[in-house]
């Protein structure tokens, strides 16, 4: 198939979805859905921007992120340092996280996006908590947050409110009726040993969207020996997960987002073909903007002014110039998935969802064939 000549579809929603349809007949004849549908994100790419909190990175990259993901047709997420109210306008591509420091989480803000993410954990640091230094805590960053100017802003590694799969029951059905049920809720866990099982646990909990985030994921101020040693590959999280899911019969009621080594956009046709509905993207976004993978945003002193909140070096970055950046990034990505698509001999996205005979495996065992549930090439 020829993607320049012939049309390809790469909208994805994101959601519970029902285990069947009903329709009945109107008057005239024609079919009406009777079944009642949970609220879905709907994208016009499998690819959102990850979270990347207000404070870790400044005010001008949030804006650029808002704005790029308005354009694309797709969503950015606030990360757990709240979404400043001049934001607000962005919000049906936005999606508010929820995560154990509870930093400007208040009704309005819940109320603000597209969707709620719970941050459980994340692929960078599974376990580990956050620290945003004093240093960048400036007057914008502690209002939106609600913390003092100037302290540390540090998030405990477990949220003291969950303890128990019935706990996180309660929280995501809390965030439901704070948003009267419009809202699907997500979960982010990070990949480690037995996150199939866990990733049930969210699914039966109620959550609408499970985000499994890899061992390649990239937060710049997390502890280099964590980072670098600590969660599993995405790969083979996703697909254990994709299959317990299917193998209990609750695979549509929740949608599955990758996230953690996104490097380009073979890796999200991977993943999709893996069983991912879609996937986040954070460090990939910063590399278009500049970002040269320093390491040193916890100094707060990015010479590139992403991760910094000194004005002198913040005002490197123009929202308007990043965010052309992000929007031909995911542009050219979108292309080379249709490309790919097109390749394969498939003319839509969701064709290749959890289809796994499209993959082939080179150089792996037979035990990491069998968790992926693909065939060695050749066969």
């Amino acid at each position: 198939i020829d993607p320049l000549r012939e049309p390809m579809e790469l909208k994805t929603f994101l959601g519970s979805k029902p285990s069947k349809l009903e329709f009945s007949k109107t008057k005239d004849g024609s079919p009406k859905l009777k079944t009642k549908l949970a609220p879905q994100i709907e994208l016009n790419y499998p690819l959102m921007f990850s979270a990347m909190s207000f404070g870790s990175i400044n005010f001008n990259l949030h804006v650029a992120m808002a704005r790029a993901a308005t354009e694309l047709g797709i969503c950015y997420n606030t990360g757990e340092g709240g979404l400043h109210k001049s934001l607000y306008q962005y919000g049906k591509n936005t999606i508010v996280q929820v995560a154990s420091g509870r930093f400007g989480v208040h009704l309005d803000f819940l109320n603000a996006g597209t969707a709620i993410e719970i941050k459980v954990g994340q692929g960078a640091k599974p376990g580990i908590g956050g620290h945003l230094p004093g240093e960048k805590i400036n007057e914008m960053v502690s209002q939106t947050r609600m913390v003092p100017l100037g302290s540390d802003a540090i998030s405990p590694a477990p949220h003291h409110d969950i303890y128990s799969i019935e706990d996180l029951l309660q929280l995501i059905f809390a965030l439901k009726e704070a948003s009267e049920y419009r809202l699907p809720v997500s979960v982010k866990i990070a990949a480690v040993h037995n996150v199939a099982a866990i990733a049930s646990g969210i699914v039966r909990a109620g959550a609408d969207i499970v985000a499994i985030d890899g061992v390649r994921g990239g937060t710049g101020a997390a502890p280099g020996m964590i980072r670098d040693n600590v969660g599993i590959p995405i790969e083979l999280a996703l697909a254990s997960v994709d299959q317990r899911l299917r193998d209990e019969g609750i695979r549509n009621r929740a949608s599955i987002v990758a996230a953690g080594g996104m490097r380009c956009s073979a890796d999200v046709v991977k993943a999709i073909a893996l069983g991912a509905d879609a996937c986040y993207i954070a460090t990939s976004a910063l590399l278009a903007v500049g970002c040269t993978l320093c390491a040193k945003c916890y100094t707060g002193k990015c010479p590139w002014g992403i991760a910094t909140n000194d004005a002198r070096l913040a005002k490197r970055q123009n929202p308007d110039v990043a965010a052309k950046k992000m929007v031909n990034l995911v542009h050219a990505w979108g292309h080379e998935i249709e490309e790919m698509l097109g390749g394969m001999g498939l003319n839509t996205i969701e064709s290749l969802r959890g289809n796994r005979d499209k993959l082939r495996a080179v150089g792996l065992s037979d035990t990491e064939m069998d968790i992926l549930g693909v065939k060695h090439a050749g066969r």
